[in-house]
């Protein structure tokens, strides 16, 4: 089977829009790969290792294809209580999270890996942010429900998007919420020599003014 064809050093290997936006914006030139590991293979365990281990594995999956590329890999979940909350999968297991989640605070882990096979390089690591939900009503449950924005999503919101109005405070990294600690990502990349300042940012200023997202 045909690999399909890199561009790029760098990979990203999530088929994410919201980590391709944020690492557009960032600046950062890539292609996405996404990887095709098998989650339910690595037992859930202490969190952040946990979510650590599958940033890696996703990451190690892609760069077993692409050695010679900077392969980034990320995986996000939220714990309330010390219980993981994964994506609902249904109306009742988005109620019951967004019940949960009412009133408290909450800690999103974002575990990412940034590997380069062909060196032997692979560095990983988990942030954390914490997240304060204000009270919600019935009534502000089930209208967020059926904009069916919940069902994708860790936890069943999206602080970027509608969610944004669940959210009293954070403590830390807003886009490790959204999910990938860009600070992290790019100074490790940086650190590395793998980007640099020579180069002017990809996106045109017009669509960086206007937020617009463009796929890589």
């Amino acid at each position: 089977m045909k690999l399909p064809e890199v561009k790029t050093k760098i990979i990203l290997a999530s088929q994410s829009p919201r980590r391709r936006y944020l690492l557009a914006r960032a600046g950062v030139k890539f292609s996405v790969i996404p990887s095709e590991f098998d989650e339910t293979s690595i037992p859930a365990g202490e969190p952040a290792d946990y979510v650590r281990t599958l940033a890696e594995s996703k990451a190690r999956d892609v760069g077993r294809r692409y050695p010679e590329c900077w392969v980034i890999g990320a995986d996000t979940i939220v714990v309330v209580a010390g219980r993981i909350l994964g994506k609902p999968g249904s109306e009742p297991e988005a109620r019951k999270m967004l019940q949960r989640l009412s009133g408290r605070r909450h800690q999103v882990l974002t575990g990412w890996c940034i590997c380069r096979l062909a060196s032997e390089t692979v560095f990983a690591d988990t942030v954390c942010t914490e997240v304060l939900f204000k009270t919600l009503t019935r009534r502000e449950i089930e209208w967020y429900i059926r904009t069916g924005e919940p069902f994708d999503k860790a936890g069943a919101y999206a602080i970027q998007g509608i969610g944004t109005f669940l959210v009293k405070s954070i403590n830390g990294s807003y886009t490790n919420v959204v999910g990938l600690p860009v600070c992290e990502v790019v100074e490790f990349l940086i650190r590395e020599q793998v980007i640099g300042f020579d180069e002017p940012h990809p996106m045109p200023p017009e669509q960086l003014a206007a937020g617009a997202m463009t796929d890589p």
